[in-house]
């Protein structure tokens, strides 16, 4: 179980969003940034916000990742601020795992019905 540290949680009025600097304890090499996101939507109980992973960082010789992550309220001010560029790459990976979860569920419901015909 891996347990979130917040070093530093600063509401930008400037820029109208939360900066949120947190470390995940035993999750080095292993944590994703849409598994990151979640863990920090449920934590700080932000669900119906737009949560922009920055920056995920791996300390050297020690199993912490460090995340910095920019929670807005609107998705339409965080594409004016952010660079397009990280959002293609978020919808790349959202994507790529809702096309592993639609496999995962073909192919069990394929070993379901080789079961039922035996």
């Amino acid at each position: 179980m891996s347990i979130i540290q917040t070093l530093n949680d600063v509401n930008n009025t400037f820029l109208s969003r939360r900066e949120l600097i947190c470390n995940f304890t035993g999750l080095g090499g292993k944590l994703k940034k849409l598994d990151a996101v979640d863990m920090i939507t449920k934590e700080f109980k932000l669900s119906g916000k737009v949560v922009i992973p920055m920056r995920l960082k791996t300390q050297v010789g020690r199993p912490v990742v460090t995340g910095t992550f920019y929670v807005y309220d609107n998705e339409v001010l965080a594409k004016k601020h952010i660079n397009p560029v990280i959002f293609e790459r978020l919808e790349k990976s959202k994507a790529k795992l809702a096309e592993a979860q639609m496999a995962a569920k073909e192919s069990a419901a394929a070993e379901s019905s080789s079961e039922k015909t035996e």
